[in-house]
């Protein structure tokens, strides 16, 4: 992990820059910067020359950005876990490898604001991109920053907290891809693409039976929001690298209760340091039914598909599972029959499942390709970390 030694004092905006010759000195080399984190201090920051891997993730509120996040901290060992001893109403979540920051941090407006303005928070009015932006490539570049963090318990904006630069930071919430400037500085970009049929089943199942809302309620919340979302949210999917799709079953006819569904791993061809996965044979076109003597399937039924697809005028290949798995101890089979999953050991997917069997999703398609996209990221992560030893062990000799 990049360390940061921070030393603040009162003191107007500079900036100043190493020796250009200092960063020839290898991959482990310190520098100094000094950087205006916006609150009228000038701060020393002493960081390693690493710099941040940065992960975005897209998607709406309540689609289930919360447990990819935790599938995804798995893959690299420990928990993550709000600051210590920082703001209890923190958004951040940091592991030994991760860091998560919730991009509704950078709300410009708390939510008395919006409602005076009458904008939502997927309205880019009422969001900071030019923070984000600054702050994001300043841990990118391994400096620490001091992040605003927004209560989404009072609704108001609270003092920020200090962000060292970790190995890997995940940026997720509404707006990733949507400012391109954010979007470049991303190494690897998912978005979570819910239907509106699904979206709605899962809503009346939460809002109905927990929460004691009406039909008429709840229909009113998502029309309310659907303008913004389809205007602002909705289009940063043809940016993503990673699409995980989740639609009604095709098992079921005329299934409206969301509870078996048909989730789409849909994945550009051509991004470096990433192989698609792949059924049986790589380029073809395949349907598949596992069910039988070695994977348990009540009604109605699991089938997957594979092959290649356009995606918004990108070539992509797509893996498909429609249905349920009974038994995820059997999930073995199916995982066998995959490739280009990135995987340490025979058995890792399946493993990870287990291990998470009580997580939203780990019976069927969104757990399954949340889990593989997690290994895909791990792989990526040990790519650049090599790549960046390579290089430095190259200038080593010059």
């Amino acid at each position: 992990m990049a360390s940061c030694t921070i030393h603040t004092a009162p003191y107007s905006c500079s900036i100043s820059r190493p020796a250009a010759k200092a960063f020839s000195l290898g991959f482990h080399q310190r520098h100094q910067q000094l950087i205006f984190f916006g609150s009228g201090r000038r701060s020393a920051v002493v960081c390693s020359a690493e710099k941040t891997v940065v992960i975005g993730l897209a998607a709406d509120s309540g689609c289930g950005k919360s447990t990819f996040m935790r599938r995804l901290t798995s893959v690299f060992g420990g928990a993550a876990e709000p600051p210590r001893g920082g703001n209890p109403d923190s958004n951040t979540l940091i592991s030994d490898t991760t860091t998560v920051i919730c991009l509704d941090d950078y709300h410009s407006l708390d939510r008395t604001g919006r409602k005076e303005k009458g904008v939502t928070a997927l309205d880019p009015r009422a969001n900071d991109f030019d923070l984000m932006y600054e702050q994001v490539k300043a841990i990118k570049d391994g400096v620490a920053v001091e992040k605003p963090i927004y209560n989404h318990v009072t609704g108001l904006l609270d003092p920020p907290e200090l962000i060292k630069p970790p190995k890997i930071l995940v940026i997720e919430g509404l707006h990733p891809m949507y400012d391109s400037r954010v979007r470049d500085l991303l190494d690897f970009s998912i978005y979570l693409d819910i239907s509106n049929e699904v979206k709605f089943a899962w809503k009346i199942q939460r809002d109905m039976a927990e929460r004691g809302h009406s039909l008429e309620s709840i229909k009113a919340s998502i029309e309310a929001r659907k303008p913004d979302f389809d205007a602002y949210i909705d289009p940063q999917k043809q940016y993503a690298d990673a699409v995980i799709e989740v639609l009604p079953t095709q098992l079921i006819p005329d299934d409206d209760e969301g509870k078996v569904l048909r989730v789409r791993l849909i994945m550009k061809e051509g991004v470096k340091r990433f192989a698609p996965i792949y059924l049986f044979d790589e380029g073809s076109t395949i349907s598949w039914i596992p069910c039988g003597r070695k994977l348990t399937c009540s009604y109605p039924g699991i089938k997957f598909f594979y092959g290649p697809e356009t995606y918004f005028s990108n070539e992509v290949s797509v893996v498909e599972m429609d249905g349920k798995f009974d038994r995820l101890d059997e999930l073995i089979y199916v995982e066998s029959h995959l490739s280009n999953l990135s995987t340490k050991f025979y058995g890792e997917v399946t493993q990870q499942m287990l291990k998470h069997s009580d997580f939203p999703g780990s019976n069927n398609g969104t757990g399954l390709f949340q889990t593989i996209v997690g290994l895909k990221i791990r792989d990526l992560y040990e790519q650049i970390v090599a790549e960046r030893a390579a290089a430095s062990a190259a200038a080593a000799k010059v």
